[in-house]
């Protein structure tokens, strides 16, 4: 690994930017193509909003973000919450599939992570939490 960083914010939706800007600023070391860059920030975006928005209806809790440079050009994003978890993970990762009942909300944020990342891992323990875990491999440069 050559460099590691780890933040933890609020869940509140202005800290969904922060996320997207801290991951970004986090990957520049790597000198990403702007491709890549915006890739990473979509996929920042889709999991910490996940995590507001599933993880923590209607109460503020904590998220935490971690992001793994490796020599490689391997880069590794944790989104982390501590909310209501996911009762069905294999369900909730199919497209269309949303437990918010408002009627804004597309049921496509792990397709968006998955479409956008090279991989995407899903943890999650009802009343505990859920962990996502995003690597992309970067174009060497």
């Amino acid at each position: 690994m050559t460099n590691e960083m780890k933040v933890q914010f609020l869940s509140r939706s202005v800290n969904e930017g922060f996320a997207r800007l801290a991951a970004a600023a986090m990957v520049m070391q790597c000198d990403p193509t702007l491709e890549e860059l915006s890739d990473i920030k979509v996929a920042v975006s889709e999991a910490v909003t996940n995590s507001i928005v599933h993880g923590y209806p209607g109460v503020t809790g904590f998220i935490n973000m971690e992001c793994r440079l490796f020599e490689d050009g391997l880069v590794e994003i944790s989104v982390i919450d501590y909310g209501r978890g996911i009762e069905d993970v294999d369900k909730a990762r199919q497209p269309l599939f949303t437990t918010n009942s408002d009627g804004e909300r597309s049921g496509m944020g792990f397709t968006v992570m998955e479409t956008f990342m090279d991989s995407v891992q899903v943890e999650s323990a009802l009343g505990r939490g859920t962990r996502v875990v995003m690597q992309k491999r970067l174009t060497p440069r």
